[in-house]
């Protein structure tokens, strides 16, 4: 469970302005560590294409828009490694898997493919730390940027709220670091749990 501090020692961003400056801090980073933990077992994401394919019940469109992906997957993450960047997630899966989850999986299986290190954990490891409205989402830049990822009740993202206490922001990298170093590498898990699994079903 990641180290947060509270919101108000934070600043609060509109999804607008989160997306630019997320965008514009990660570029701006050379020779670092990339990071973001997952938590919340389904979200909705209103014009990704995979996303929509999967919520209007086409599994196999929405697969298929995943592997289109792969150029664009591969370029970004080329970026990455030529600016010196490692790129971690940290992706809590709980039993059975949400139907939002397969679908993801998938896409993380992708991004595993093109260079992102990405492991998953039980929701053991993080719920004793945890209560039913405190399931947080958390990226960190380097050592001196974090945000809190804002959701809607539905899971439709709402901004985020930044810190840039470089202490409190290696706590919480740290934090995230400790919980990696217990997960299974995603490819596996994905091979094992989730390549054979049929379509799920849809109830959005």
């Amino acid at each position: 469970m990641p180290d947060l501090p509270s919101d108000s020692a934070g600043e609060r961003l509109e999804r607008p302005d989160y997306r630019a400056e997320f965008r514009q801090r990660l570029w701006a980073l050379h020779d670092d560590e990339f990071w973001k933990f997952e938590r919340r077992q389904s979200f909705i994401e209103p014009g990704v294409p995979s996303w929509e394919a999967f919520a209007a019940g086409d599994w196999q469109a929405s697969l298929d828009l995943i592997a289109d992906r792969r150029t664009e997957l591969k370029d970004y993450f080329q970026r990455a490694a030529e600016q010196g960047l490692t790129m971690h997630r940290l992706r809590v899966v709980e039993p059975p898997l949400t139907p939002y989850l397969q679908w993801e999986l998938h896409l993380l299986n992708v991004r595993a493919e093109h260079g992102e290190r990405i492991r998953v954990v039980s929701p053991d490891l993080v719920r004793r730390h945890e209560s039913e409205d405190s399931l947080v989402e958390v990226v960190v830049l380097g050592a001196s940027t974090m945000y809190r990822i804002v959701y809607t009740d539905d899971g439709l993202g709402d901004g985020a709220v930044r810190f840039t206490d470089s202490s409190a922001v290696m706590r919480c990298r740290e934090s995230i670091k400790a919980l990696f170093d217990q997960g299974e590498d995603l490819r596996s898990y994905f091979a094992r749990e989730v390549a054979h699994l049929p379509p799920p079903a849809i109830h959005l």
